[in-house]
């Protein structure tokens, strides 16, 4: 009498893995080939985005230094001996470090620290270089004039309305996620000197200076 045996449950196991690693192996290539079309698109995005970013903070820079007559009036440019940041700091009206920032206002440390950061910032977006270092010491900065203008606040120190819409986001905090973004992306490897810059021999595997 012929006996008809059960298949051997690992087996069934097996031939299940191996459908299941098909069908991700499968997914994994789907999802790399619409990476690879979207990249061209995505990586030219966030380096319009990266361009745009550095002319914003290149701007700052050369406005305040010459007095280009937007933010900074003509003859009171940084070069003319004026302060990039005496205005700003003088007029905080709101938050904890208020006094702080009082006390900040105009000191030498202060405005070449605000004027470096400022030109480091857009000329490492720029050219597409250090954005990581760049995320960190734009979010920094950011964080601080976050501070200073004090979002949460609905009125001043006066008493006066404050005129803040969000008592969080704000267009610092707006800058400071564009800045990780393009970091984590690596959007200097297009219309930049990105590939180059992670190509120098004291770049390396230290990930932070890319």
């Amino acid at each position: 009498m012929a006996v008809h045996g059960h298949p051997h449950p690992h087996a069934r196991n097996r031939f299940s893995f191996r459908l299941k690693d098909r069908t991700a192996a499968r997914f994994r290539t789907a999802s790399a080939d619409h990476a690879l079309a979207m990249s061209p698109t995505l990586g030219r995005t966030l380096a319009g985005l990266r361009l745009v970013t550095a002319f914003t903070f290149l701007w700052a820079f050369f406005d305040k230094t010459f007095g280009w007559g937007y933010s900074t009036h003509a003859s009171e440019g940084w070069i003319d001996g004026g302060s990039p940041t005496k205005g700003f700091l003088s007029g905080v009206a709101a938050g904890p470090m208020e006094s702080t920032f009082h006390d900040w206002a105009g000191d030498t440390w202060a405005d070449w620290l605000f004027m470096l950061g400022l030109l480091g910032i857009g000329l490492a977006l720029a050219t597409g270089v250090a954005l990581r270092l760049t995320a960190m010491a734009g979010t920094t900065l950011m964080a601080l004039m976050w501070l200073a203008e004090w979002p949460p606040a609905k009125h001043l120190s006066d008493g006066t309305p404050s005129a803040s819409t969000n008592p969080l986001i704000d267009y610092h905090v707006v800058y400071a996620a564009v800045l990780i973004a393009v970091a984590v992306a690596g959007a200097g490897r297009v219309w930049g000197l990105g590939r180059l810059w992670e190509r120098l021999p004291f770049i390396g595997d230290r990930r932070w200076l890319r």
